[in-house]
């Protein structure tokens, strides 16, 4: 018999993990992304400024929705209940970026990295979208999981 935590099977075909042993529990993961623009487009996204409308919330809204079909997106990922999808967007730490941070919490068998993962870069992907006609240069980088607890793996929190 395979091991129930791999996405092999004992033919060494792909699978989806089977997880019904394991207990529920609270699980939260927050990932990250960067949009790399001017400082000038990054004022414009934030500040509202954009011909297409308010990036910001159509971006937010986008990484929630997102989050929540991460499973049709990412093969072999489980579909899950997922309580709660919090999206950040800020300028980042210099003026020519735009952070991103999503929030996903559940309350199940198996963690909430993949949709965190999902919705920031769905969110980077959006602005990147509504901004694509002042600047087509901009980039997206730095897509992460910051923190993750929860789970028989436990905790991570990424240093830097």
């Amino acid at each position: 018999m395979a091991d129930p935590l791999t996405h092999l099977d004992e033919k060494g075909a792909a699978r989806i993990v089977d997880i019904s042993g394991k207990p529920d529990t609270r699980r939260v993961a927050i990932a990250g992304a960067e949009l790399h623009a001017t400082a000038e487009i990054v004022e414009a996204i934030l500040g509202g400024d954009l011909k297409k409308g308010d990036a910001v919330a159509v971006a937010r809204v986008a990484g929630i929705m997102a989050a929540k079909k991460t499973a049709e997106l990412v093969p072999l990922c489980h579909p899950i209940a997922i309580s709660k999808v919090a999206i950040e967007i800020e300028k980042g730490t210099e003026a020519h970026v735009i952070a991103i941070r999503a929030q996903v919490e559940t309350t199940g068998p198996t963690g909430v990295e993949m949709e965190a993962l999902t919705a920031a870069s769905v969110t980077a992907l959006t602005l990147y979208d509504m901004g694509k006609a002042l600047d087509k240069s901009m980039t997206i980088t730095n897509v992460r999981l910051l923190e993750k607890s929860g789970g028989k793996s436990g905790d991570f929190r990424r240093d830097t």
